[in-house]
């Protein structure tokens, strides 16, 4: 038997937390199992609602991983397909009890589900499962949608106050053009694991790098680096302080702290170390705080 949530939880923010912290504790008072019972893809990309303009603030690993660590048990996944879509809210319910053995269902005060988009006040004469139980309605809203606002602004103090974690990008290193060597600022450029992960706005990050299982610091530009000349598409390039091992196929982790300044066309060379010289004397200052996120 087991207390469930249901949705698609990007981010797994303050917001989603306080819905996941009564599963928790409704599923302990119970003796049963707290679980999540979530989706993929987003289901924009299938039912082709602005698809092209999703961008998401957790890849599906790192959803599963942000539920767990906030207290659940088990985490369901199921594939997001038109089929699925076409549930009403009250077939959906059947499915988690019959499947899954929902025993209560907790949804937040505004979440709504099924094609006929019910509430859970809309839900009452619904007996499907034992009870009902609405929550969040007292706190303040936090939304995916103000979070990904917040990053494109590149605004990622806020983004992380909301999220209650820093906001980070995984990947892995790739080769670059190695010009920030011959100005004594390597670089490790990354490629993203997730295509949809959402990347902060262009500018020059103070951030916290895992790599080699170390917990370092840095300082990450993401842009078109005008200084050097166009590039094939954005960039994300990490400057690691007091770092220089060959690192070109492993895993990275960078999470943001705070955005230094937007990304600009300096006249020279020289020019650009002289302001990456005080652009890491500002991100040095900044203590390392873990990302919850990888």
């Amino acid at each position: 038997m087991a207390v469930i949530t249901t949705g698609f939880f990007d981010g797994v923010h303050l917001g989603h937390r306080h819905l996941l912290e009564t599963v928790v504790s409704s599923a302990r008072e119970r003796g049963e199992e707290a679980v999540v019972v979530t989706f993929w893809p987003h289901p924009r990309t299938v039912l082709q609602q602005d698809a092209r303009d999703l961008r998401l603030l957790s890849s599906l690993e790192e959803k599963k991983a942000l539920l767990l660590e906030a207290g659940i048990d088990r985490v369901e996944v199921l594939p997001f397909t038109r089929a699925f879509a076409s549930m009403t809210a009250r077939e959906y319910l059947q499915m988690l009890r019959e499947r899954f053995g929902a025993t209560l269902v907790v949804m937040g005060y505004d979440n709504r589900i099924g094609s006929d988009r019910r509430t859970a006040k809309e839900l009452t004469e619904c007996v499907i499962a034992d009870e009902y139980v609405m929550a969040g309605s007292d706190r303040p809203s936090v939304s995916s949608t103000q979070i990904r606002n917040a990053l494109k602004a590149g605004d990622v103090e806020t983004a992380n106050a909301m999220l209650g974690y820093r906001y980070g990008l995984h990947g892995v290193v790739v080769a670059g053009n190695r010009l920030g060597r011959t100005i004594g600022f390597p670089t490790a450029n990354m490629k993203l694991y997730e295509p949809l992960k959402l990347v902060p706005a262009g500018g020059v990050y103070a951030v916290d790098v895992q790599v080699l299982g170390r917990n370092l610091k840095g300082m990450c530009n993401i842009g078109v680096r005008p200084t050097v000349g166009a590039t094939n598409g954005l960039t994300i390039e990490t400057n690691i302080f007091d770092f220089d091992e060959d690192i070109y196929g492993l895993d990275i982790t960078i999470s943001f702290s705070k955005r230094i300044r937007e990304e600009r066309k300096f006249a020279s060379l020289e020019d650009l170390k002289a302001q990456l010289l005080r652009d890491k004397q500002t991100a040095a200052l900044l203590p390392i705080i873990l990302a919850v996120s990888g």
